[in-house]
């Protein structure tokens, strides 16, 4: 049977709960975050954040024993490897050499997984064979691999002790895309298309590639809402934190002034050029479509310059998860629902 996951998402604007049984969504709960308990993806106190996901539990009405933590921040690696077919022992003993070029820590400091791309069916089908030099090419299996330290499982660990909660599992929020690609695909979603998920964040914005569940690329574009906060603040000469109470208000239309608009047509310039670069280095890509996720997604002037920038059809981010339309905001939740069900 199974049990209660709670999905956390962290962002610097707000705190993300789900409470998710299988594929089924029971609660979601957010609550704006301290300012700077966040900085560089990192938590500064693992103490106060987990009193914050402990309150936010009572105050949403959210009963777990499990949590399972999406992990972001310049020091989580993840990777799509193709390497030759071996036994688990063997992989997790080679796992970490292929992220030498990345990490800059010794291996030791760095706690390593990884979860299979290629499906039983396909890994039976291959066999041995032999190139045109004549030399043995052993049949292969492709992975996702991830990368990530093992201080930052430990005060993941910690922080949710002290909310009550017990780490069930850590992954980066690609792997929270990719279970929600998976599940629509068990519904019925065409196999294998191509995915572009864009999480229209507070610091920057994420765009996330796949090709059906195996992760292509991950571009963070450094323009996010907080770009558009700092204009609303000058033409206001309010502070940034009111100028974000501003925007998502839209107080005073200011969503639709000069200034705003001009804002969300460089967020949409940036997306634009990220969107040819990546149809540049994948010549064969056949991409119409792109789904959107994040606060930015509740800033209607956004979507509309979003929309007519890029030559794709815009969906929202819900229509990936199972029973979507019927959860309030879900845009803000796919993370937190997507890692519970990773």
């Amino acid at each position: 049977m199974a049990k209660n996951i709670l999905g956390i998402d962290i962002g610097y604007d707000s705190l993300k709960l789900a409470l998710v049984n299988g594929t089924t969504v029971k609660k979601t709960y957010s609550v704006p975050m301290p300012k700077k308990l966040l900085q560089e993806g990192r938590v500064v106190s693992t103490e106060t954040m987990g009193e914050l996901i402990r309150g936010s539990m009572r105050k949403g009405g959210i009963s777990a024993n499990y949590a399972a933590l999406s992990l972001s921040g310049e020091s989580v690696f993840i990777r799509t490897l193709t390497v030759p077919q071996m036994t688990p022992d063997q992989l997790n003993y080679n796992i970490g050499y292929e992220f030498r070029d990345y990490i800059t820590t010794e291996l030791k400091d760095c706690v390593f997984d990884y979860a299979m791309i290629s499906t039983p069916e396909q890994l039976r089908s291959q066999t041995e064979t032999v190139d045109e030099s004549g030399n043995r090419v052993a049949p292969t299996m492709d992975i996702l691999a991830v990368a990530a330290p093992v201080k930052l499982i430990e005060d993941s660990k910690a922080m949710l002790r002290k909310a009550g909660l017990r780490l069930a599992k850590a992954a980066p929020s690609e792997c929270a895309y990719i279970a929600l690609i998976r599940e629509a695909e068990k519904r019925g979603a065409e196999k294998d298309r191509e995915y572009c998920i864009l999480d229209l964040g507070y610091n920057a914005i994420r765009m996330h590639m796949f090709r059906g569940e195996r992760h292509m690329v991950t571009r963070q574009l450094e323009v996010g809402l907080s770009s558009i906060d700092d204009v609303i603040a000058d033409t206001y000469n309010v502070d940034v934190h009111l100028a974000h109470t501003y925007l998502l208000s839209n107080h005073d239309g200011c969503q639709d002034k000069d200034v705003c608009v001009s804002a969300f047509g460089n967020i949409s310039v940036e997306l634009m050029r990220a969107i040819n670069f990546y149809r540049f280095n994948n010549p064969e890509s056949s991409l119409s479509d792109i789904w959107l996720c994040g606060g930015g997604v509740a800033i209607p002037s956004l979507r509309n310059s979003i929309a007519e920038s890029l030559d794709l059809n815009l969906h929202p981010a819900e229509e990936l998860v199972s029973g979507g339309d019927r959860i309030a905001d879900c845009f803000e939740f796919v993370q937190a629902i997507g890692i519970a069900q990773y």
